[in-house]
């Protein structure tokens, strides 16, 4: 449990940049019913000669329910290049988030449940609780910062066993709201 709390001080202490944000930008108008929104994330590593390289895409569609609750679907895409050996994986999940209305920064809490497949993996179930931050630059554009942590089962028996054996994702990108 020590790592799990480890983890979200890291992740409040990457929350503090846009405190300052949210002081110096007007409040924007919340989430009606209907709203939807796109958010774009990305990584990459490269070894420093570029032979070995790990790259990272995840793209998601939101609905709002009303001006707090969200439902969502992800897809995220990894891509490891090696010598020899390329690989990829990935994972589809759909979840609802919980928007906290805070002017132009937007908290959340969430959960999520989908399946990862791919080479280098077990196709299977995944699922766990995420929370994260929407810095809004606009009326239309965000920045997000996200962490999830997925437990992975095969079965609706085994998930129990299972979540402390889990993982945790991150993500950090832009969104669009309409």
């Amino acid at each position: 449990m020590s790592r799990l709390l480890f983890i979200f001080m890291v992740f409040g202490l990457l929350l503090l940049p846009f405190t300052t944000l949210a002081q110096q930008s007007r409040d924007f108008s919340p989430y009606k019913m209907g709203s939807q929104e796109l958010t774009l994330s990305g990584s990459g590593v490269s070894d420093n000669e570029f032979d070995k390289t790990n790259l990272s895409l995840d793209i998601g569609y939101g609905y709002f329910f009303n001006q707090n609750w969200q439902g969502f679907i992800r897809q995220s895409l990894n891509i490891v290049d090696q010598p020899g050996d390329n690989a990829y994986n990935a994972a589809t999940r759909t979840g609802v988030d919980y928007n906290f209305n805070m002017g132009n920064l937007r908290p959340f809490l969430g959960a999520t449940i989908g399946y990862i497949y791919g080479d280098g993996v077990k196709d299977s179930f995944i699922a766990g609780p995420e929370g994260g931050l929407k810095a809004f630059l606009s009326e239309s554009t965000f920045l997000i910062v996200a962490v999830g942590y997925d437990f992975i089962f095969e079965d609706a028996d085994e998930a129990n066993d299972t979540f402390d054996e889990g993982v945790f994702n991150y993500r950090l990108g832009l969104g669009y709201r309409f």
